[in-house]
């Protein structure tokens, strides 16, 4: 009971930090090539970073299915039930909050902080968002969470639709602790949102779910997106318990209309003004600027922004990737701009410290706090094995190198899916790219447009030779299912190693041409100095003060 009462305690200090990710969907008809994606980028800073896979597996009639609790940094789960990986004898195991009916199988998928996708192209995207309930998990009574929901979503379901249905019902019937969440829900055909929060009495669950219409490009970051809920529509769904709830605890009055979920349920922005609204508009302006929308809204429960836009051209991953990159570059809020960048333009803000000076940095799309970004895209067109790929950063947007995962390899790389925050490894890509983006730190504006170089240089193979590595599995497919797999797992392993040696080869690189200051190639210990406006701003030339009777020190 010590262990268990501790777990709980563990995971609702680290839950209450919350998660200020974003997340992208991006509809079949809205794609360059008819893939649905969506994406996530876990921006926690404590995150347990590991891309691990979770085997299929068997069960005998009436077994129990554990439901373990959300702990992070890391271990964030300690067992033999979720496949080797996480098996570690050398650390106490995480016992469960309680159980449910097992099923007879369960798919093979990949988990994350939350599970990301399986192997019948089931993908999955996240980001925390503000509600008016917070609740505490309590074993045998309150055992659900959105990344325990995420895997058994994982574990049985094949149809994004399907997984909404099944972790509404289960979060209603068995309680859901934590704040607002959000799960971005994709198959090869369709996307949904779907949202989620705690009942005012914390033993249960208000949820609700919106289809995103084809063609339609959708972006959440950190506030709920779905509006009026129109109960006869086939793309709406919520909780048969919302009406009641909502009525019963003030926050609706049925006689005013449909009811507004966002409204009822949120408590707006939970950071500051506009740290989430403004990623929405940015996403959307850079998406369709033929719409002209404003940064600037009346406030947090605005609908300026609709729930989905058209885009003003078809998306690819790469577009898509390029999203997550942002820094707000060239617009007002620009974070490479103005004094706070310092004199070689860094966009990376910390946390304010100071218990006299309050205040807050705008919030970007990329944040030094990230531990991985993905982008998933799955395709009808393709056996599940080679449709479903998740493009994984193993690092924030602007430091890493996005490779391809396919939902078909039965082995992750061990640069994926080991490592932890306690410890550097030269052998975990997280660690290689954060050095890079650390380093990249020291002289932004001269490291970063290399690093950028190297990224279109990567990323830009691997995406020319995806239609003929694709080609070749699937064609190994039709003849031997399981040699395709083979294939696939030999492809992104190798992918892997090469990755991996040109990245440290890069920082190599990074570290010699900018050690001290200095410019060292081509020649060793060429000056860069500080810009102008920089040193100007800063009093430089006020530093010494010379007098009439000779030097004087100011």
């Amino acid at each position: 009971m010590r262990k268990i009462l501790l777990v709980l305690i563990v995971a609702a200090a680290i839950v209450s930090i919350g998660f200020a990710c974003t997340t992208i969907i991006v509809t079949k008809g809205a794609s360059v090539d008819g893939s649905v994606m969506t994406s996530h980028s876990a921006d926690c800073g404590l995150c347990d970073f590991r891309y691990v896979y979770v085997p299929p597996a068997d069960y005998e009639a009436g077994a129990k299915r554990a439901v373990y609790p959300f702990v992070e940094p890391y271990p964030r789960y300690v067992g033999a039930d979720m496949g080797p990986t996480y098996n570690d004898p050398d650390l106490p195991a995480t016992e469960p909050l309680g159980y449910i009916d097992q099923v007879e199988h369960t798919y093979g998928y990949f988990d994350a902080v939350y599970g990301v996708i399986n192997e019948h192209q089931l993908a999955i995207g996240e980001c925390t968002c503000s509600a008016k309930v917070y609740a505490q998990p309590k074993a045998g009574e309150c055992i659900f969470d959105v990344a325990a929901l995420s895997r058994v979503a994982m574990e049985r379901c094949t149809t994004a639709r399907e997984a909404v249905e099944l972790m509404g019902a289960l979060a209603v019937e068995y309680g859901y602790y934590g704040w607002g969440e959000t799960l971005t829900v994709t198959d090869p055909n369709e996307a949904w949102v779907f949202e989620i929060c705690a009942t005012p009495d914390k033993k249960s669950a208000l949820w609700a779910a919106k289809k995103v219409p084809d063609g339609t490009v959708f972006v959440e970051s950190n506030l709920f997106r779905i509006r009026e809920l129109d109960p006869e529509s086939p793309d709406n769904m919520f909780s048969p318990n919302l009406i009641e709830v909502a009525t019963e605890a003030g926050w609706y009055d049925p006689s005013t209309g449909p009811i507004d979920w966002m409204a009822t349920v949120s408590t707006g922005e939970y950071s500051m003004p506009y740290y989430s609204l403004r990623r929405t508009w940015r996403v959307f302006d850079r998406v369709s600027p033929s719409l002209g929308l404003s940064p600037w809204v009346e406030d947090s429960f605005t609908k300026d922004y609709p729930f989905s836009i058209v885009p003003d051209k078809k998306l690819s991953v790469a577009d898509v990737i390029d999203l997550f990159r942002d820094h707000y570059e060239g617009t007002e809020f620009d974070l490479t701009e103005g004094l706070a960048a310092g004199p070689f333009g860094n966009p990376n803000r910390y946390a304010g410290s100071s218990k006299l000076i309050k205040g807050s940095w705008e919030r970007a799309l990329s944040i030094f706090r990230c531990e991985y970004v993905f982008v998933s895209q799955v395709r009808d067109w393709l056996p599940d094995p080679v449709g479903g790929v998740v493009w994984w950063g193993a690092a924030a947007p602007h430091e890493t190198i996005l490779v391809p995962m396919y939902c078909g390899i039965t082995d992750v790389p061990y640069a994926y899916d080991s490592g932890s925050l306690q410890e550097f490894d030269y052998d975990v890509a997280s660690w290689a790219f954060n050095f890079m983006g650390n380093w990249a730190e020291l002289k932004w504006s001269y490291m970063y447009p290399e690093i950028q170089e190297l990224q279109k240089k990567i990323e830009g193979k691997l995406f020319a030779v995806q239609p003929a590595i694709e080609a070749a599995a699937a064609q190994l497919y039709e003849t031997d299912p399981e040699l395709c797999k083979e294939f696939l797992t030999d492809y992104v392993a190798d992918v892997t190693d090469r990755v991996m040696a040109e990245v440290w080869d890069f920082n190599e690189y990074l570290i010699t041409k900018y050690r001290d200051g200095y410019i060292n190639i081509p020649n060793v210990g060429s000056s860069a100095g500080y810009p102008d406006w920089w040193l100007d701003a800063v009093g430089y030339d006020e530093g010494h003060i010379f007098g009439e009777d000779g030097y004087k020190a100011k």
